[in-house]
């Protein structure tokens, strides 16, 4: 194992005192090659992912009691002149992530060729048995949603999401193997307690590259 690779997984394992910063590049994208650096400042706390994941797998509403008491519906008083309207419709469960995502606090940063960069909200790691670290972060904005090098090579349906799910590995040699919500649609894996791209395995690769490790100052782990 390199010296970057070790620093990695030893910041992963929650022993290091330095930020991460990660290089990549994209592919399997209409224009791929383009350089992409990622800097973690800290991961997500528990209670900063909760809102997150409840949002994309809320829980199911109970089914409200029958009460015989009730005043019937028809002619009623109730039901005279037009009322208030119907409730609103509820946020669909995709909407929801995105609102909740966007109201996350900023604990890292995405570049890529873009004018501006892409605020990390979310970021959690897993070691994996295999030794490999299983890293995935989310920021609120969908890469290249005003230029077509991001679009995937082999689209998706049902993934025009607004932000944008990174799920990376990483490996011994300090290589990144990285996949996108660009390709893939996102689900929660209830084991991990984390959001994830469902099917990582069968998933198109978006990203490839080396890592690299700088320290800035200590992150701020939860």
């Amino acid at each position: 194992m390199n010296v970057a690779a070790f620093a990695l997984a030893a910041f992963l394992a929650g022993s290091s005192t330095e930020e991460i910063d990660l290089t990549a590049t994209s592919v399997n994208v209409a224009e791929p090659g383009t350089p992409v650096k990622i800097k973690i400042l800290r991961w997500s706390t528990d209670e900063e992912r909760a809102p997150i994941l409840v949002a994309l797998n809320p829980v199911p509403p109970r089914s409200p009691a029958r009460n015989s008491d009730a005043a019937p519906t028809g002619r009623g008083r109730a039901g005279r002149g037009r009322g208030r309207g119907a409730a609103a419709a509820p946020l669909s469960p995709i909407a929801a992530f995105s609102a909740a995502l966007g109201r996350a606090q900023t604990i890292g940063y995405i570049w890529t060729n873009d004018i501006t960069g892409y605020a990390i909200k979310y970021a959690w790691h897993a070691s994996l048995p295999d030794g490999t670290e299983r890293v995935v972060l989310a920021s609120d904005r969908r890469l290249g949603a005003y230029t077509d090098a991001w679009k995937p090579s082999t689209p998706a349906a049902d993934t025009d999401y607004s932000f944008t799910l990174l799920e990376l590995r990483t490996g011994p040699k300090g290589l990144i193997e990285g996949k996108t919500s660009l390709n893939s649609k996102i689900v929660v894996d209830e084991a991990a307690k984390s959001v994830v791209l469902d099917n990582y395995a069968a998933a198109g690769k978006t990203l490839t590259g080396a890592t690299a490790v700088t320290g800035l100052r200590p992150p701020l782990h939860p």
